[in-house]
């Protein structure tokens, strides 16, 4: 059963920086993506960035550019989203997801139906 685990959200100030994990196991394709998405409160499921195992080929949403970023070790298996500037409006419940998707120049990459096996998600809260 594969397996996604997500964690280091947390409680943190407006301005602040977050880094989150996504640690994949059990998913053993030649290639694929890990996205992160989010959920605010009251609001709908959206994406932020995605990545490619093989190629680190990324992707991110207009709500990510500039100050998030989207990583890997794939020695560990594990994809990172490095979050700063960070603001009241991100918090959110964020979750990473694994697609077949390996290449990001079609249609828009960050559709969740596009994306199988979800993890349980890691709360972020940013204070004001």
């Amino acid at each position: 059963e594969v397996q996604l685990q997500a964690s280091g959200g947390g409680l943190v100030q407006a301005g602040g920086s977050l880094r989150l994990s996504c640690a994949v196991s059990r998913f053993t394709p030649d290639d694929y993506s890990i996205g992160w998405f989010r959920r605010r409160p009251g609001k709908d499921r959206e994406g932020v960035a995605c990545i490619t195992k093989n190629e680190g080929r990324t992707y991110y949403a207009d709500l990510a550019k500039g100050r998030f970023t989207i990583s890997s070790d794939n020695a560990k298996n594990t994809v990172y989203l490095q979050m700063n500037s960070l603001k009241p409006e991100d918090t959110a419940t964020y979750y990473c997801a694994t697609s077949r998707l390996t290449y990001y120049g079609g249609s828009y990459p960050l559709f969740d139906y596009k994306y199988d096996y979800w993890g349980q998600g890691t709360l972020v809260t940013v204070s004001s």
